[in-house]
C-alpha cells in the first residue's frame, strides 16, 4: 500500500532562495494556465459560442516552453523543469475537480497568503546518506533520513511545502501490510464535540482544545490578533467611499505589522501542530487495539457546521482527518473500517433491548430506556450499537 512521510528540511540560505524562486514559478504557472482558460472561454462566449471553448494543458505547456521560455521569461531556466509543467497539471486538475462538482472553482494563487510549494521530479530524486538529491537543488540535508524504497521503486510524488517556519519534503512510499492476529471485537466509535471519540470498550479520548496548553495558546493568539488591529488600524487615515480603508503607507512596508502577522502564523501553526500530533496518538492507540473492523458514522458536517453555535467547535475537533487516519492505519493493519448511514440512529437506539427512543434531545446527556431500564451514557450506548451494527 501507499503511504506518504513528511520530513524537515536543513536548508542553507541560497537553497533557500532557490526554493522561493520554484516556489514562485509554480504559482505563476499555475495562474497562468487559468488565465489562458478564462481567455479562450470569454472568446468564445463573444463570438457567439462559436470556436474554441477551451484549451488543453498540452497546448499551455507546450506555448510556455516554445515561446515564452527561450524569449521573455528566461527565468523560467532557473527551476527544474518539471515545477512549471505540474503546476500547470494542477491547475488543470483542479479545473476538472470543478466541473466533476468534487470542489469550488480555482481561484488565482497570490503571493502573500498562498500555500508555498513546488513538485520535485520523482526521476531525478535519489536517496542519499544524510539527505537526498533532486534536479537543480543539489544535495538537500534532512532532519532524519528519507524511507527505503522497496525493491528499487520511486518515490511518489514528491512536493516541497514550506509551512509556517522550516521547509518540509512529503514523498509517497510502498510498504508492505502488517501481518497481524486480529481479535473477535467490532470497535465502535462515536465522534462528538465535549470529547474527541467515545470507544465501545469504554474508552473515553479527550477534546484536545479544552486542554491547559491549547487554551493558553488560544489565548495568547487572540490578544497578538488585537494588537495587529489597533496597529492597522492606527494607519488608517480615512476610507474611500465602498469603506476601502486609505492608509498612510502601505501594509507590505510596515515591518511592524509585518513582524505580528508573522507571529500570528507561528501561534496558529502551533495549535494545528498540537491538534494533528493529537489525532495521529489518538488513531494510532485505536487501532493497536486491533479489531477485526471498525464502525463509525457517515458525518454530514457540512450541515452541522451550519450551527453557529458550534460551527467553531467542529472545525477544530477535525473530524475529517481523524476518520482519515482510521482509515488508512487500518489498512495497514487489515482492518476492516465500515461507516453507517447518516440516518441510523445509534443515539437514539437502546443498546440492551434495541428500543428506539424517538423523543430522545441533543441536550439529554445520559440515556434512559424505558422499556428495560437501561441507564448509561449516551455516547457510549451510540458507540455500543454502532459496534454491533451489521452491514445488510
Amino acid at each position: 500500500m501507499l503511504v506518504t512521510k513528511k520530513v524537515r528540511l536543513k536548508l542553507t540560505p541560497e537553497q533557500e532562495m532557490q526554493f522561493r524562486k520554484s516556489c514562485g514559478v509554480a504559482r505563476w504557472a499555475y495562474n497562468y494556465l487559468l488565465s489562458e482558460k478564462q481567455r479562450v472561454y470569454d472568446e468564445y462566449i463573444s463570438n457567439g459560442k462559436t470556436g474554441k471553448k477551451t484549451i488543453s494543458e498540452g497546448e499551455v505547456r507546450k506555448y510556455i516552453n516554445n515561446v515564452l521560455k527561450p524569449t521573455t521569461h528566461q527565468w523560467l531556466k532557473e527551476v527544474g523543469s518539471n515545477v512549471m509543467k505540474q503546476a500547470v497539471k494542477d491547475a488543470d486538475n483542479a479545473y476538472k475537480n470543478f466541473f466533476n462538482g468534487l470542489s469550488k472553482r480555482p481561484k488565482f494563487k497570490s503571493k502573500k497568503s498562498s500555500k508555498q510549494s513546488f513538485y520535485v521530479n520523482y526521476e531525478s530524486l535519489t536517496r542519499v546518506n544524510g539527505g537526498f538529491k533532486g534536479e537543480k537543488l543539489g544535495f538537500v540535508k534532512t532532519s532524519e533520513p528519507l524511507p527505503k524504497l522497496i525493491d528499487g521503486g520511486k518515490y511518489a510524488n514528491p512536493r516541497i511545502t514550506f509551512y509556517g517556519k522550516y521547509w518540509y519534503l512529503s514523498v509517497g512510499y510502498n510498504v508492505e501490510p502488517k501481518s497481524v492476529q486480529l481479535t473477535n471485537e467490532s470497535l465502535g466509535i462515536d465522534l462528538g464535540v465535549k470529547d474527541l471519540a467515545i470507544c465501545s470498550n469504554g474508552v473515553t479520548y479527550k477534546n484536545i482544545n479544552k486542554s491547559k496548553r491549547v487554551k493558553a495558546l488560544k489565548r495568547t493568539l487572540k490578544r497578538e490578533q488585537r494588537k495587529l488591529s489597533r496597529k492597522i488600524e492606527c494607519n488608517i487615515v480615512g476610507y474611500e467611499k465602498n469603506r476601502k480603508p486609505i492608509f498612510r503607507t502601505p501594509l507590505q512596508d510596515c515591518k511592524n505589522i509585518q513582524k505580528q502577522i508573522h507571529y500570528i502564523k507561528l501561534i496558529n501553526r502551533k495549535i494545528n501542530s498540537i491538534r494533528n500530533n493529537y489525532l495521529h496518538q489518538t488513531t494510532t492507540e485505536i487501532v493497536k487495539t486491533k479489531p477485526f473492523q471498525i464502525v463509525m458514522e457517515t458525518l454530514n458536517v457540512t450541515g452541522m457546521m451550519k450551527n453557529k453555535h458550534l460551527a467553531k467547535a467542529i472545525a477544530e475537533e477535525k473530524f475529517f482527518e481523524f476518520k482519515r487516519q482510521i482509515k488508512y492505519k487500518a489498512e495497514m493493519y487489515g482492518i476492516k473500517v465500515v461507516e453507517v448511514p447518516t440516518f441510523y440512529p445509534s443515539s437514539k437506539t437502546c443498546s440492551v433491548c434495541g428500543c428506539i427512543n424517538t423523543n430522545l434531545k441533543l441536550s439529554d446527556r445520559v440515556y434512559h430506556c424505558d422499556s428495560c431500564g437501561a441507564t448509561l451514557d449516551r455516547d457510549l450506548n451510540a458507540a455500543i450499537n454502532l459496534a454491533n451494527y451489521k452491514v445488510i
